[in-house]
């Protein structure tokens, strides 16, 4: 077959997928990895992450207590054998990332800086100011650098994954410069995607997290997993949806409503006792906290704005030397997109959508039920994160299972077969549906489509949901998913609408697998949240959606048993 053939071809170059490419240069350097990711590694998504990564490094911390705390902030939906991996992980990747450059803050005696984070008994949260993922990120990309076995395809978009009896043998991309369409083949393909958040009209996510692999994945048989549980960040700008880094409350911010009332006292958040810091309201979970903002909202409370109610963070008790110290980040933005300045003024926050619990159902060490295709980060679901995932988790989840993956992935590449003629065949057949897509007409306007999706979602799948308003965005969904779309650019160089109209059509697939998973799990869990049925139920639920494509049918949904090893489901607190 004429292509570009690759031991491991890794899709994404952000935390996870760097990371992975590390694990098989260093573990296997006889192979031959390839990152292809849609934009240049450095401006992948991770490079946004701000508050900082979870990690048991203080005395008086156990990773029992890690454990514990992210498994009852998942609302007793994490698999506990992968949360107590992870945890013992997590420290050993994050001292490894400052070993190759990461430069973490330091308290004054010369150790690692922690801070507090929401739903975190202890502070554990390593952070670098708050610009925590742009130095994680460059550190990764500057390390995958000293390997001459990893190839890059920047700027390169992948359409289809190839299967060849069962087995993943690579992708079909588009390479943006040129137009050109290329099959990539692989003898393990490790997806290191991303979320999905532009599947929903206000979140933090950059433009790119469309749901891409998840649904490369769907569409070749893989099940996705708890997807449901979409998480909102309770403090997002209102317009653009940026994030305002929950650190910002970690070092003392308030939320307060149009009276300038601090909210939160009047809700249970669960909130866990911080040790040494005092008990903050406003570390509270992410889900809690949106939440609450929807009941002041239904009060009268909130502030109306034109993108949307809004409530205030204050910063201002904070000072101006601990703002530029501590939350520097915070200010610059502040100052760019919302022309305020923390030091004095107010700043406008809503809950935004922030992250996908689910994903492509993986095992513990990143292999799908789909032979040679393994996940990792955001675009997977192991699952550590259950019903609602911890703030500060997700960096070290990246690091974790991004290289725990490649070393799968590179064992499995060892001894995996050449793909057969039956690949090259169903490259041809992609090659001829993408470039009908590009010389389409007379459809209807990608981003008509797009805005009423977005709609759709966030009207019947946001914080609260029920039965009717899923069924509504169910259907919406079902009769977008149908419409041809119209291009007016058919070049080849740089054509974006090309791509948006792919994207388009993986995020249809992406909130199919959401509101029809919301509609089977009838129970309210974390950041699922069913006004039909309040309350959460253990004798049914206690188990993960697993979700299966049917092409031009409903999916299918089924269930698989939580993981249980050492703590028995209890209520939602944060002590025991």
């Amino acid at each position: 077959m004429d292509s570009p053939a690759h031991d491991v071809l890794i899709l994404g170059g952000g935390g996870a997928g760097l990371r992975a490419a590390i694990a098989v240069a260093q573990s296997a350097p006889e192979l031959r990895v390839a990152v292809l990711s849609k934009v240049y590694p450095m401006r992948s998504h991770t490079v946004s992450a701000e508050g900082g990564a979870a990690g048991v490094v203080a005395k008086d911390d156990s990773l029992d207590e890690h454990a514990y705390d992210t498994i009852s902030g998942g609302d007793w939906l994490c698999d506990q054998d992968a949360v107590e991996s992870f945890v013992r992980a997590a420290p050993q990747e994050l001292t490894q990332l400052e070993h190759w450059g990461c430069p973490w803050s330091r308290d004054a005696s010369g150790h690692i800086a922690v801070r507090a984070f929401g739903g975190m008994r202890k502070m554990r949260t390593w952070f670098a100011a708050d610009k925590t993922g742009f130095h994680l990120l460059h550190t990764l990309f500057q390390t995958t650098l000293q390997y001459d076995s990893i190839h890059r395809y920047d700027e390169w978009f992948a359409t289809r994954l190839l299967i060849d009896d069962g087995r993943v043998q690579g992708v079909v991309a588009i390479d943006a410069s040129t137009g050109r369409i290329q099959a990539i083949t692989a003898h393990a393909v490790i997806l290191c995607t991303g979320g999905c958040g532009r599947v929903f009209p206000f979140t933090t996510n950059a433009n790119i997290k469309n749901g891409d692999g998840m649904s490369l994945a769907w569409r070749a048989g893989a099940p996705l997993k708890d997807m449901e549980f979409v998480q909102y960040h309770p403090t997002g700008l209102p317009f653009t949806g940026i994030l305002i880094t929950e650190a910002a409350r970690a070092e003392g911010g308030y939320l307060i409503n149009k009276d300038g009332y601090r909210y939160l006292q009047d809700y249970d958040l669960g909130t866990p006792q911080l040790k040494p810091v005092l008990r903050s309201m406003e570390l509270g979970p992410r889900d809690r906290l949106s939440q609450a903002f929807v009941h002041e909202q239904a009060k009268g409370r909130t502030i109306p704005s034109p993108h949307g109610d809004i409530v205030h963070l204050d910063l201002r008790h904070l000072g101006e030397d601990v703002i530029n110290a501590r939350l520097p980040f915070i200010r610059e933005l502040c100052l760019k997109y919302q022309n305020l300045d923390p030091v004095t003024e107010l700043i406008p926050v809503r809950p935004v959508v922030h992250y996908m619990m689910g994903g492509v159902h993986t095992n513990n060490e990143g292999a799908t039920p789909l032979p040679g295709l393994y996940a990792a980060g955001e675009v997977a679901c192991v699952s550590i994160n259950g019903a609602n995932r911890l703030g500060s988790n997700s960096l070290p989840e990246l690091l974790v299972f991004g290289a725990r993956a490649g070393l799968a992935a590179a064992d499995y590449a060892r001894s995996a077969h050449p793909p057969s003629d039956h690949v090259e065949a169903q490259a041809a057949d992609e090659i001829r549906r993408l470039h009908t897509l590009l010389h389409r007409k007379g459809g209807r306007r990608i981003a008509d489509i797009r805005v009423r999706m977005q709609s759709a979602m966030e009207s019947g799948a946001g914080i609260f949901r029920d039965a009717k308003t899923l069924c509504d965005a169910a259907n919406e969904i079902a009769e977008l998913q149908s419409a041809d779309v119209s291009l007016d650019d058919h070049s080849l160089t740089f054509n974006t609408e090309w791509i948006a109209a792919l994207e388009l059509s993986f995020m249809l697939d992406v909130a199919q697998a959401i509101v029809h998973s919301a509609l089977s799990r009838e129970e309210s869990r974390g950041a699922h949240q069913r006004t039909d049925f309040p309350a959460r139920d253990d004798s049914r639920y206690l188990a993960h959606t697993l979700i299966y494509h049917r092409h031009g049918d409903a999916p299918r949904v089924d269930y698989l048993p939580v993981t249980i090893t050492r703590w028995p489901p209890g209520q939602r607190v944060y002590g025991r």
